[in-house]
């Protein structure tokens, strides 16, 4: 008899059980690409420009890093060579360290003989053409850091654009599932555009810092081969 009395207990308590709600989650994926056809074009052009704008930064990061790597004693070399008047040697030497540095410093050995403002022009002609090898394609994350949020904008504005089009022909009476859609696209597009435009800013930024290094340390070393053009023999 207590057997059937906890049996009789076990479905009555499984009757009252309250039942499970399941949760419902929603991916990121899912999240980005429920705006409608309007905003998933634009999330699909912000992907690229992000892809685009972290190709450009790595791509660049590495040639910079590399541009900067010079051999601590290239100018001792470089020195002792040109005080002995072996410029075939210091030429040679500059040729095997192949950085914006030992370019420039060879184009200044290449003039040696020309008066010293004709050689301080070319060595400046030369660190121009290697500036602007150094930012190459830089500009185009400067041109997506400032792009990317107003695409990301455009796509609010044609969501809200949807949303009202939607309460306007609905006489006000439209339910939220289809109000859903425009809401979708003005936030998603706008959170994504954000996005990428503050990686591309700070990306650009620290290639600008980079760069900057590199132009100082070009600087420097021409100043120390001009001042030993001008050391007395």
């Amino acid at each position: 008899m207590l057997y059937v009395f906890q049996q009789d207990g076990l479905a009555d308590a499984a009757q009252n059980a309250e039942p499970v709600v399941e949760e419902k989650t929603l991916s990121l994926f899912d999240l980005m690409f429920s705006g409608g056809l309007g905003g998933q074009i634009i999330i699909v052009i912000l992907f690229v420009l992000l892809f685009v704008a972290v190709y450009i930064y790595f791509e660049r990061l590495f040639a910079i890093k590399a541009a900067s790597r010079v051999d601590k004693n290239f100018m001792l070399q470089i020195k002792d060579s040109v005080q002995n008047g072996n410029i075939e040697s210091a030429k040679i030497r500059c040729a095997q360290s192949d950085s914006p540095v030992a370019r420039l410093t060879e184009k200044g050995i290449s003039r040696i003989g020309s008066p010293l403002e004709d050689i301080n022009t070319a060595i400046e002609n030369a660190g121009r053409l290697e500036v602007y090898k150094l930012e190459k394609n830089v500009s185009i994350l400067a041109t997506i850091a400032g792009a990317a949020p107003m695409i990301g904008f455009l796509g609010t504005v044609i969501g809200m654009v949807l949303a009202f089009h939607e309460l306007a022909t609905s006489s006000g009476q439209a339910q939220m599932g289809a109000l859903a859609e425009g809401i979708y696209t003005a936030m998603t597009t706008t959170v994504a555009g954000l996005v990428v435009g503050i990686i591309a800013y700070i990306g650009y930024n620290h290639l600008v810092v980079k760069t900057d290094k590199v132009v100082h340390q070009m600087e420097a070393t021409a100043v120390d081969f001009l001042d030993l053009l001008n050391e007395p023999a």
